[in-house]
């Protein structure tokens, strides 16, 4: 009867922590990255991003409207160390930046 009372407690916690985290991640993704390139191109807008994403060959200024930080990268895989966007603000682009990661 102990075993099966500690397994239930056990079992419990563990549900408790994975609801915990997955609510956490889905409030991390919210908010969208957007990106101007050119007066003649649509802006990028990138949707609850998440992981490294390729920038536009021709982007020129990143705003974060998530509610995390943003890092821009100069390589196309988030590798080198980049420059950090905080929510609610935004960044001119060098040209040819290769990237960024939410």
């Amino acid at each position: 009867m102990r075993c099966a009372r500690v397994f239930m407690l056990a079992a419990a916690g563990a549900l408790l922590a994975a609801s915990a985290a997955t609510g956490t991640a889905a409030a991390a993704e919210e908010g969208d990255v957007v990106v101007f390139s050119t007066e003649v191109a649509p802006l990028a807008v990138y949707h609850d991003p998440h992981g490294c994403q390729k920038l536009p060959p021709a982007a020129h200024v990143l705003t974060n409207r998530t509610d995390r930080p943003v890092t821009i990268y100069a390589d196309p895989f988030c590798l080198t160390p980049g420059l950090t966007v905080q929510p609610g603000h935004g960044s001119h682009v060098a040209p040819g930046s290769g990237s960024f990661s939410a």
